[in-house]
């Protein structure tokens, strides 16, 4: 198969430090300097002619960690500091930004950010309403500048592999995909507070204010004032993976069935099981399991295409084919070369090329809004406890 630029396979032949022309120098700043946050600033500072110019967050030794670790990686010097976000979109220097906030701040700082004329690396889950997922593709769909969403499976040479082995009909017809997620989070754990935080401007756009709340903070995934629960932290990178795998557009309908709260304080469930029906003739089975054993990671999750002639299990670090009368010895076998973790150097990679091309990164927005779409509606379903369905003329979500 013939790689296009943009889909920045671990086969590309570019180096990943090879200087770019002064043009092309990149100056960066970061939204959001929790561990994730950083960790993907330092990806980005791999790329000799990028420059981490700002870094932005309402908690003290978050901003602190993030200006020294950017400083470290360039000779000492040292970002603007800011503890507001809207400051440092105002700071014309500045021409990117990876935006790693809590997921509610996600839309209406990605909504800055394009007005502000920045390009936009934004963590997943994308939103947490489809009427936000629907006036993000809107506004970049207007904009000019270039959006991608982090979900690094887009890509992964592995799973670009797996998708040309599907196309060539390997598996056959494929009418059901089957994935799960398993680990646990149960176990009780110390929060508290190491320095300053801005509780107010942490919580912004929060439906609900509460007081401040170490726990809220620190496990915010869990909390339904800020995210969609695990379901949807998780759920997003797998089923955007169904979505590349198979080529798949909008689901149809979602249903969800789940288990009460068993983590203490939390409001969303640790054990879910989502489907979702697709166009393309096809069922996608999610289930997340937090209240499970412990797996490495290379074996904690998985995914299924079950074909009439084969079926193909793909995970982290590699994937299998097994044939139709010999499923007990794969006929394919695939392994990443550098392994899961290259996947987010590839996207960032990706990212750093669309800015200096202007082409079309393999995340955008509507890919991003299409992954977390599916645990939006998987969500309603829970709360209204019936099916919910996609219309997409009128670009909402309905009963049915």
């Amino acid at each position: 198969m013939r790689l296009s630029r943009r889909t920045f396979c671990a086969t590309a032949s570019a180096s990943w430090l090879a200087a770019a022309p002064p043009s092309d120098r990149v100056n960066l700043g970061l939204i959001g300097a929790g561990g994730r946050g950083t960790y993907v600033m330092t990806v980005f500072q791999r790329d000799s002619n990028l420059e981490v110019g700002a870094v932005c967050d309402v908690y003290e030794p978050h901003l602190e960690r993030g200006m020294s670790t950017a400083a470290k990686a360039q000779a000492g010097k040292q970002p603007k500091p800011y503890r507001n976000y809207k400051q440092l979109l105002d700071d014309k220097s500045i021409q990117a930004v990876l935006i790693a906030s809590p997921e509610h701040w996600h839309h209406r700082m990605v909504l800055d950010a394009l007005a502000a004329g920045k390009d936009v690396y934004i963590e997943k889950p994308l939103c947490q309403t489809p009427e936000q997922g629907v006036e993000l593709v809107e506004a970049e769909r207007r904009s000019k500048n270039i959006v991608q969403v982090g979900m690094q499976r887009r890509s992964y040479d592995l799973y670009h592999e797996a998708r040309k082995v599907i196309a060539e009909g390997t598996l056959g017809n494929v009418h059901m995909v089957r994935s799960w997620w398993l680990n646990n989070y149960l176990a009780p754990s110390t929060t508290k507070l190491d320095g300053p935080l801005d509780w107010a401007q942490w919580q912004g756009p929060a439906a609900k204010k509460t007081a401040p709340d170490p726990d809220r903070f620190r496990n915010w995934r869990f909390y339904s004032d800020y995210a969609g629960g695990i379901v949807a932290d998780q759920g997003a990178h797998v089923y955007d993976g169904i979505h590349l795998l198979m080529n798949a557009s909008y689901p149809l309908t979602v249903v969800a069935a789940a288990n009460r709260p068993h983590k203490a304080n939390v409001d969303t469930p640790e054990s879910v099981v989502v489907t979702a029906e697709y166009p393309e003739d096809f069922i996608g089975v999610f289930s997340i399991n937090y209240a499970a054993m412990r797996y490495k990671s290379r074996n904690d999750q998985l995914n299924q295409l079950d074909g009439d002639k084969a079926r193909l299990d793909i995970g982290r670090e590699e994937f299998k084919v097994f044939p139709q009368g010999d499923e007990d010895k794969a006929s394919i076998h695939k392994t990443s070369a550098k392994g899961f973790g290259y996947a987010t150097d590839l996207h960032v990679m990706n990212f750093l090329e669309c800015v200096r091309t202007r082409r079309p990164p393999t995340a955008p927005m509507r890919l991003g809004f299409q992954a977390c779409l599916v645990i939006q509606m998987a969500n309603l379903s829970l709360r209204q406890g019936r099916r919910m369905r996609w219309d997409d003329r009128a670009r909402k979500v309905v009963a049915g």
